[in-house]
């Protein structure tokens, strides 16, 4: 659907038109794996009709993937809406406070030590909270510009950490890390985690979108309004802070997810008001990324490739025709 068409639109309609096509990504992805299941087959096990192995297949294997697609897109997404509001930066995104290499170098430390996935994402949690309190002691008293570049700063440290990490682990380990790194829905092990996290999550944004579109706007016009500017900064750091580092303990490193989507969103329904924009980037972002596992699954079954990479596959030439667009 085009971006015009879209906008003579009322914003309800839209939001409604996109969580109809969120609906039909979210069957589709149900219905059509790498098992060789038939689509009839699949749907005749959902209705009760099929035999209990394939209804085991959907329900214990495919669901949960899918439902971790979507919480983790829409986390990503909203992450992204709200890093770009704080920082009224177009390219700003959710591993822009390096929360994803903190991680990133936790996870792989845990890796490298044979721990197991539970521990893992543990230790995923712990890097991304120190992560997120080193930009937090660095950056305090500098306002956003020095919040931006020492999350820049710590993400390139983490990234160097990684590139020393895989180079002396084990070579038994090697390829599990690359596609946590690569971003793996393997991982999700709770998808309920990210998917309830996600639904609150737009609630809250919706909640307050009228701060959220003052700080957007600008320091003097949050000053004018009379915002209490420096403690909404921290609140919309940490909620970025928490989104990122749930989506990255369920799914590893995803991108693009958080920089294209608020773009599309902000682009086909012509508005900045985040009333709209969180709830749709959240349907957009989970659509999308739950699309980008579908092809995953199945684009050289019964391989399965990583998510991340087919997504940065897309996102890459996606960008570009969105900065065209928003060019026109």
């Amino acid at each position: 659907m085009s971006a015009s068409a879209i906008a003579t639109r009322s914003p309800l309609t839209s939001l409604a038109a996109l969580a109809l096509a969120a609906l039909l990504v979210f069957v589709a992805a149900l219905l059509i794996g790498s098992s060789g299941i038939a689509v009839s087959t699949a749907l005749a096990a959902l209705t009760g009709s099929g035999d209990e192995a394939t209804r085991s297949v959907l329900l214990a294997v495919r669901l949960p993937r899918v439902l971790a697609a979507f919480g983790v897109g829409s986390l990503l997404a909203l992450a992204g809406v709200l890093l770009q509001a704080l920082f009224r930066n177009p390219l700003a995104d959710p591993y822009v406070l390096g929360v994803s290499g903190g991680a990133a170098v936790g996870a792989l430390l845990a890796m490298i030590a044979g721990l197991a996935a539970v521990l893992v994402q543990s230790a995923a949690i712990a890097g991304a909270l120190c992560a997120v309190a080193t930009v937090y002691l660095l950056a305090r008293g500098g306002g956003t510009p020095r919040l931006l570049l020492t999350g820049i700063v710590l993400a390139s440290a983490c990234g160097a950490l990684v590139s020393v990490l895989l180079a002396t682990a084990d070579s038994s380990r090697v390829r599990g890390m690359v596609f946590w790194l690569a971003g793996d829905l393997e991982w999700a092990v709770n998808p309920w985690l990210s998917a309830v996290t996600a639904v609150l999550a737009v609630v809250l944004a919706i909640l307050v979108a009228r701060p959220l579109n003052v700080l957007a706007a600008g320091e003097l016009r949050a000053r004018a309004v009379g915002l209490a500017l420096e403690r909404w900064r921290m609140l919309v750091f940490v909620a970025c802070a928490a989104l990122t580092a749930i989506a990255v303990v369920s799914a590893g490193t995803v991108g693009f997810v958080g920089l294209i989507t608020p773009h599309a969103v902000r682009l086909g329904f012509r508005t900045s008001d985040h009333r709209i924009v969180a709830p749709a980037a959240a349907l957009a972002g989970g659509m999308l990324l739950a699309a980008a596992d579908l092809v995953a699954r199945t684009i050289a079954a019964p391989r399965q490739l990583p998510v991340g990479a087919i997504m940065a596959l897309v996102g890459a030439p996606l960008f570009v025709m969105l900065l065209r667009g928003r060019a026109r």
